[in-house]
């Protein structure tokens, strides 16, 4: 170990000194489900329910965008104000049905402008956007989480109360095998997997309401029993849906359709 990978006071003997984030700043045991310090929201907050992941059922609503490097939800939202701030802490923006949201496009001076933050400094920001933002009364905060098991997902499992996680599959072997690694991570972890959701598993055609299989027979119910987790819904590639997120209007989508399992699953969480 060199004098630059120093392990951190409080870190095991083995510590190797580089790791980006964990409840050791620098310590490689950070997956450890014993170690997690909950941040607290500020006190303008009260979050019922947080889930790692917009309705129509009569709740306040909340989306933290922790998507850091990749931020998409202001533009499926059609939203492009800049976050203000009082004495208290940063103001969420809102949508045009009031759903509150924070994410990092609202910060930058372009939508386009690229992100190249490194794991320490998008940890900071992701505490902050918890932390530090004057969220109001909120029955479920919904958080918009990156692909894989990066940084980002260990931070919010940590740090964050998250009453549980729905993962999103697609019908290829290799996308079920990182579902795989999201759900034993979330398991070792302590967190609950809500579900398990499988997006563009299908296609309707218009004129015959055939269902073609572009990307191969669905596999969710099999994935999900596989991990002993319950697939809550299937989801087909619905031009719809496309074309209302590109023109910020996703709020619009039927969500009494396809997506009522979902939020019904979210519900009882």
């Amino acid at each position: 170990m060199t004098d630059e990978t120093k392990a951190p006071e409080g870190a095991p003997e083995d510590c190797g000194g580089s790791c980006s984030s964990c409840g050791v700043s620098g310590c490689g045991s950070r997956t450890q489900a014993q170690a997690p310090a909950k941040l607290e929201p500020n006190s303008r907050s009260t979050i019922k329910k947080v889930i790692a992941v917009v309705n129509r059922q009569g709740k306040s609503v909340a989306i933290l965008d922790a998507d850091v490097t990749g931020p998409s939800i202001p533009k499926a939202f059609g939203v492009h104000a800049r976050p203000l701030a009082d004495e208290d802490g940063m103001n969420p923006v809102h949508s045009a049905s009031g759903i509150e949201m924070i994410s990092v496009n609202l910060l930058l001076p372009q939508e386009d402008v690229p992100v190249a933050w490194r794991g320490p400094v998008i940890t900071n920001a992701l505490n902050q956007f918890w932390s530090d933002v004057n969220w109001g009364e909120v029955d479920v905060m919904l958080i918009d989480m990156p692909p894989g098991t990066s940084d980002v997902f260990l931070t919010i499992c940590q740090m964050l109360p998250i009453d549980g996680i729905v993962t999103v599959s697609a019908p290829q072997d290799l996308v079920a095998m990182i579902v795989g690694k999201a759900v034993n991570l979330a398991g070792s972890m302590g967190v609950p997997v809500i579900g398990l959701v499988e997006n563009m598993a299908y296609f309707q055609c218009d004129d015959c309401g055939k269902r073609h299989h572009v990307f191969g027979e669905p596999q969710g119910a099999e994935v999900a029993k596989r991990y002993d987790i319950e697939a809550v819904a299937t989801l087909p590639m619905d031009p719809k849906f496309a074309e209302l997120v590109d023109v910020g209007e996703v709020e619009k989508y039927d969500v009494d359709g396809a997506l009522a399992p979902i939020l019904e699953a979210i519900e009882k969480a």
